[in-house]
């Protein structure tokens, strides 16, 4: 198949009529242009100009017959390239969000309604899992964007930032009220009934982790799935939850929760921003981690 840049030059030749102004519209030498025309001319078997003294002229035979498809051929070309110029940078397609329920409450849902306000034809497809199933999901190219618990040490995904800090503390209903007003030793909640995520979750593990350092054993009463159900069964009295102070922000705030303090505190952890490693990324998804970045540098 004969070389598309060959074809180019024949067309920028044909249509300037010289060498000398061809060469200089495609911004290559004079006997450039012409080696790639007598090359052109070798390969398809005949001659396509005629050299004239006022320049150059398609022949009767050869050019005038090509020229006519060979232009509407690289019109195609460039139409191609500039459609995927615009498709660059224009936030069009799919962008798969994969992240706990408890994430897109509690963080992501102003994000995903600022994104959809912004670029209103991209289909957001939200995908729920823990944080093992979100790496899963990146590395078998069946997400774009993760959000999972931090630290995570695996090398074939590629986290981008922290994108929000999270305080695991312990609250309950009036219930418990003998436990408010002043700092509790961590030690005496192995006495009450407490509510804590499944085992396999990985905000349990990082409880029951420093726990165990600190020579505690902090089993529950009732494990969940669900951080809403969590808090629901706190409100109602059935025991104490262990939950990040970030998502019982509202019930704090009108009472039908109160934070137990403790001594030692359970440690702070984070929510990281995960990619799939080397990805290349589309604009669009481009754009939802730009949103997600300008609002953590400006905060």
């Amino acid at each position: 198949m004969v070389n598309l840049e060959l074809y180019r030059v024949f067309y920028t030749v044909a249509k300037c009529g010289s060498l000398t102004k061809a060469a200089e519209e495609l911004y290559i030498s004079q006997p450039a242009v012409s080696q790639a025309i007598k090359q052109l001319e070798i390969q398809l078997g005949g001659k396509l100009f005629n050299r004239t003294h006022k320049g150059m002229e398609l022949s009767d035979t050869g050019g005038k017959q090509i020229y006519p498809i060979v232009e509407k051929a690289l019109k195609l070309f460039d139409e191609a390239e500039n459609k995927y110029s615009e498709l660059k940078d224009t936030a069009t397609g799919i962008v798969r969000i994969c992240a706990s329920d408890t994430v897109a409450t509690h963080f992501l849902l102003p994000y995903i309604k600022e994104y959809h306000e912004k670029y209103p034809d991209v289909n957001l497809i939200l995908q729920n899992g823990t944080s093992s199933e979100t790496i899963e999901l990146l590395k078998n190219n069946k997400g774009d964007i993760g959000f999972v618990n931090l630290p995570i040490d695996d090398s074939e995904i590629n986290l981008s930032n922290t994108v929000m800090q999270l305080h695991d503390t312990f609250v309950a209903s009036e219930k418990f009220s003998e436990l408010f007003g002043e700092v509790v030793d961590l030690k005496r909640l192995q006495d009450y009934p407490l509510l804590m995520l499944e085992l396999s979750t990985a905000t349990r593990q990082a409880i029951v982790g420093f726990a165990h350092s600190q020579g505690i054993h902090l089993h529950p009463e009732i494990e969940l799935g669900s951080l809403e159900l969590m808090t629901e069964l706190a409100k109602n009295g059935i025991g104490i939850a262990c939950i990040p102070r970030e998502f019982v922000r509202h019930e704090l705030k009108e009472g039908s929760l109160k934070e137990i303090k403790t001594n030692p505190a359970l440690p702070s952890r984070a929510i990281g921003l995960a990619l799939p490693k080397d990805a290349n990324l589309i604009f669009a998804v481009k754009e939802f981690v730009k949103l997600l970045n300008n609002d953590k540098g400006e905060n």
